[in-house]
């Protein structure tokens, strides 16, 4: 199990460049990546991207990559369209005076500007840079991962926790249900009394009648069988090596769902107060689930 938090950094270098990847990674109910590279790298966001899904299920993913190039880096080809880049400086100056800014239209400026710098062969120029890249990611991604694993052997150790809480919780209200019916009798015997009505004998027909169908409507025999199924489950996925976020955070939807069931149907003030208890643990686990890949 893992968790969806981490961070993570590496470096790679070839003769002339170094790269240096940073990740790190935060919840989320699906995947999702915000990529940040230099200008030279774009071409090979595509590769960056993979990389990372291959190794990354679920979170918000913020990767940033820095590229650091020396005079040897081997990327003659560049060329500067000087023509360009003095039409924008003359608009851009203008814009400034118009608008009474004070800023001055600076050389990095330009260089941002599409077109002003060009490199020949431009995705060929960024396949050089992918073995240093791919190296620097390799290592992040390791890193980020045996992160996750750590924060997830704590949240495993949590919801297990969490678990067998809401185990001991069912087995009481398990033992406690019986008493529904019972206590409903003598109830329903007390009422007629204080109504100055017959008072009905133990076998009477009627009252018989009645306790039946409040056994049967107030009966959470299934509900418990199910849940105690769920609990079991639980532990099968927690001992998957796959990401289960997804699979828990459905499991906790079904025990919910039995929880809420068991609670229209009580009466009884043991088993209801039993069943707020086994609620909010739920919503413990629930809430420690998110953070789950």
């Amino acid at each position: 199990m893992r968790s969806m938090t981490g961070y993570g950094r590496g470096e790679g270098a070839l003769s002339g460049a170094k790269v240096a990847v940073e990740l790190s990674s935060v919840n989320r109910k699906q995947s999702e990546i915000s990529l940040y590279l230099p200008r030279e790298l774009e071409p090979l966001e595509t590769r960056v991207r993979e990389e990372i899904n291959r190794r990354i299920a679920r979170g918000r993913i913020v990767a940033k990559v820095a590229l650091d190039l020396s005079d040897e880096a081997g990327l003659g080809g560049v060329e500067l369209n000087v023509p360009l880049a003095k039409a924008y400086a003359k608009k851009l100056t203008e814009l400034a005076s118009e608008l009474k800014l004070k800023e001055a239209v600076t050389l990095e400026l330009l260089m941002r500007v599409p077109g002003v710098l060009r490199t020949d062969g431009e995705f060929s120029k960024a396949d050089i840079f992918w073995p240093p890249l791919e190296k620097a990611l390799a290592k992040a991604l390791n890193e980020l991962v045996r992160m996750r694993e750590q924060e997830g052997a704590n949240l495993l150790e949590d919801l297990r926790q969490r678990v067998a809480t809401m185990q001991k919780l069912a087995g009481r209200i398990h033992k406690y249900a019986p008493q529904m019916v019972k206590n409903y009798r003598r109830q329903l015997q007390a009422r007629i009394k204080a109504a100055g009505l017959e008072y009905p004998g133990p076998e009477d027909e009627r009252l018989l009648k009645e306790v039946v169908y409040f056994a049967d409507r107030s009966d959470i025999s299934e509900e418990l069988t199910r849940l105690q199924s769920h609990f079991h489950q639980f532990e099968i996925y927690a001992k998957s090596s796959d990401p289960v976020g997804r699979t828990l955070d459905f499991l906790a939807q079904e025990m919910n769902r039995e929880i809420n069931t068991m609670g229209a149907k009580a009466t009884d003030s043991l088993v209801s107060r039993e069943i707020v208890r086994l609620k909010a643990e739920l919503e413990k686990f629930r809430e420690q689930v998110q953070n789950v890949e």
